[in-house]
């Protein structure tokens, strides 16, 4: 219901999205409800195959025949492709007034377990992989004083879960250049928007879950998912409200005990751990 009244009022007429990490999970949804709400969207990705698969879909949802959906296969932890082919861009159909950066993989295992190779690949892809987008759009959104960078982090930036050695401290990256950004440009009336939400059924998730301690795999058990489409609406909602913060399912609980009671939080996620290597026989 809450949709469809977003899409009588079309809020995004006239408007330009660029998504990274759009052609897959809650960027591809998110970049449908956008078309849907009547912008105009370019999907970024580095396989051009799943691009255009996913621009058809998007396409599929214009309300007016004149709105773009656009792709750019990029590789967005390279600076060089970032800054060539969002520059080309930016020069043929103008800067974007939202800028979602979700791009971001997670291979998680026992910290032990990891090589220093698979720690780099997470902080260029998921750190690196928004930042370069950013770096490339600010001195636009400086110029013209406007602009909205909507960036994703996790509940792992703000809890450091087991399994996640890898993973987290890149959320917690995005978190951290989310605050700065958000209080050095203020100023330029440039809006900033850092995501956090739960566990979300997606193809990112079901792939980690191949290769994660199984502690986590019991643990999640009981947490539930969320749809893409479900935390899409969401983001939408916080970016039209030009919220900061913006916490979908049970995301919004849990930042708030680890930032008030963060005793508390460390009891509640020993509590489960220690259940979940019990139900595994484990006595470590």
């Amino acid at each position: 219901m809450v949709k469809e009244k977003l899409i009588k009022k079309q809020p995004f007429k006239d408007k330009m999205a660029i998504v990274c990490g759009g052609s897959k999970g809650i960027g591809k949804a998110t970049a449908k409800l956008f078309v849907q709400l009547g912008g105009n969207v370019c999907i970024v990705a580095r396989t051009l195959d799943a691009l255009n698969a996913a621009a058809e879909e998007i396409k599929s949802l214009k309300v007016n025949e004149n709105q773009m959906v656009e792709v750019i296969s990029c590789d967005t932890s390279k600076m060089e492709q970032v800054e060539r082919l969002f520059n080309e861009y930016i020069k043929k159909f103008g800067v974007p007034n939202y800028s979602f950066n979700y791009v971001g993989i997670s291979y998680p295992n026992y910290t032990d377990k990891l090589t220093i190779e698979e720690y780099k690949f997470h902080m260029d892809t998921n750190f690196f992989g928004q930042l370069n987008p950013i770096l490339t759009i600010l001195p636009y959104y400086m110029k013209r004083k406007e602009g909205h960078f909507i960036n994703m982090s996790s509940v792992a930036g703000y809890i450091g879960v087991m399994g996640y050695a890898a993973y987290t401290p890149t959320k917690f990256a995005i978190a951290g250049l989310s605050e700065v950004l958000r209080n050095e440009y203020k100023a330029y009336n440039i809006k900033v928007s850092i995501v956090y939400p739960p566990d979300t059924d997606t193809f990112g998730l079901h792939e980690e879950a191949k290769s994660r301690p199984e502690e986590l795999n019991i643990m999640a058990e009981r947490a539930g998912l969320m749809q893409p489409d479900e935390v899409a609406e969401v983001i939408i909602k916080g970016v039209l409200k030009e919220k900061f913060y913006i916490h979908a399912g049970s995301s919004k609980l849990y930042w708030r005990l680890m930032r008030l009671f963060p005793k508390l939080g460390h009891w509640v996620t020993d509590g489960d751990l220690k259940k979940a290597r019990k139900k595994m026989g484990k006595t470590i």
